[in-house]
């Protein structure tokens, strides 16, 4: 008999037992922050599952499928042009108004491939935390100066966190270079701006199903605001059109995929989801029936990417929910510690305020409302830019996923960057404002 394993099993049930035994049900704050988990999981599942991880996860696996190692490599690894790989990387959240959780099938999908890990980790954040309608949104509610300060903290975070995380990994990174360089050029299949213009298409699908509501007074993000889902629309066709010309698409399996997202288009033109799923689902359909090598291998890219990610995100957003609550909804850490932790330009509000952010789950935008509620609560200038540094670009959620993508320590040192930077950046810029 393994004692070892005996005496595991002992005290994994003796800690059921008390868990259990002692659990708090029927307290009110218990009880409320049982329910805001499961609101949290319930809107998150019905906000940003289908619109944004799905067409995040199909993006993610197409990296998988139609660009090889070799090209990643040769614009993010490890003897690529840092300048130019930095560069795209730190603004590439102008681009994609994804959240925290959205960016990670990205992030895994050219991690994956060979991209270095300093690229990759200035994607991760730049991903959520560069996104140009929260910018703006942040200069015109919160004030001009802390929306500059935003935009010029998250691309500088971009690189310098991802420039430290490949110095302390270097020696990794050394180790494999010799590998990647041995690796040969693969035989193109198709001209890089076609690769570029179905990536594009995807990546226009994802933004404009994502687009957020604007005031009348933001004429650009208004006007895009109004016809965001005839825009998705048109892009969805565009892929269609570049799925049958120049990745092999069987051209009836095509039409019967779209039939349905068109009826829905047409019948139910209220509820833009049920065409948005539909079209989604028929492009399952149609990637697994095709025939194609190819464009089987992009769905089952996708297929295990969602394996791996999903579970920790539902886990993650219940845990958060739990301990943090929804905007103007309470947890089991009562909102008034959080606000009174967050007073000031002290270090302690600054890190506590980055911590917060850190593990928090905040949708896109949603950091705005928030934040405008805990300055009139007395949260100082200072705490508020190291949330704002902090809070869109990490949740726990994305945490737990990152973990499973790239290793306990490279996750722990990446979330301590985070937090470090966020912390002294607010007390900088708290000293001044």
């Amino acid at each position: 008999m393994n004692w070892k394993n005996e005496w595991k099993c002992l005290f994994g049930f003796m800690f059921v037992f008390f868990l259990f035994y002692f659990l708090p049900v029927g307290e009110r704050r218990f009880d409320s922050a049982i329910t805001e988990a499961l609101e949290l999981a319930k809107w998150y599942t019905r906000e940003h599952v289908l619109l944004c991880l799905v067409p995040a996860l199909f993006i993610a696996g197409g990296i998988s499928a139609f660009v090889s190692q070799a090209s990643v490599m040769k614009y993010f690894g490890a003897k690529a042009n840092k300048f130019l790989s930095y560069g795209i990387a730190s603004v590439s959240g102008t681009i994609l108004a994804v959240c925290s959780c959205t960016v990670l099938p990205l992030f895994a999908g050219i991690y994956k491939r060979g991209a270095g890990l300093g690229p990759a980790i200035a994607f991760l954040y730049s991903g959520p935390a560069i996104n140009v309608l929260a910018i703006v949104l942040t200069a015109r509610i919160l004030g001009f100066e802390l929306g500059v300060s935003r935009a010029i903290g998250a691309i500088l975070f971009s690189l310098v966190i991802g420039f430290v995380m490949h110095i302390i990994f270097r020696h990794e990174k050394t180790a494999n270079a010799a590998a990647q360089a041995n690796i040969p050029e693969p035989e193109v299949k198709r001209p890089l701006w076609q690769t570029s213009l179905y990536f594009f298409s995807m990546a226009a699908v994802l933004v404009f199903a994502n687009w957020a509501k604007a005031e009348p007074t933001d004429v650009v993000f208004y006007l895009i605001y109004k016809v965001k889902w005839p825009l998705t629309a048109f892009f969805a066709v565009s892929l269609g059109f570049i799925l049958k010309m120049w990745f092999g698409a069987d051209v009836k399996k095509l039409i019967v995929a779209s039939i349905p997202a068109i009826l829905f288009a047409v019948f139910f033109r209220d509820i833009p989801i049920l065409s948005f799923s539909a079209g989604f689902i028929g492009l399952s359909w149609l990637l697994n029936t095709s025939g194609n090598e190819e464009m089987q291998d992009w769905f089952s890219a996708s297929w295990s990417l969602a394996k791996d990610i999903f579970p920790l995100l539902i886990g993650g957003v219940l845990l958060a929910g739990f301990l943090l609550g929804r905007p103007g909804r309470e947890g089991v850490i009562p909102s008034e510690w959080v606000s009174w932790a967050v007073g000031g330009n002290s270090f302690v509000s600054n890190l506590f305020s980055s911590v917060v952010g850190a593990f928090m789950y905040f949708a896109t935008l949603t950091e705005i409302p928030i934040l405008q509620g805990l300055i009139g609560s007395g949260m100082g200038k200072g705490p508020a830019l190291a949330l704002l540094l902090a809070g869109p670009a990490l949740s726990l959620p994305s945490i737990l996923v990152l973990r499973n993508v790239m290793g306990t320590k490279k996750t722990l040192v990446y979330v301590v960057l985070v937090i470090i930077m966020s912390t002294f950046t607010g007390m900088f810029y708290g000293s001044f404002f």
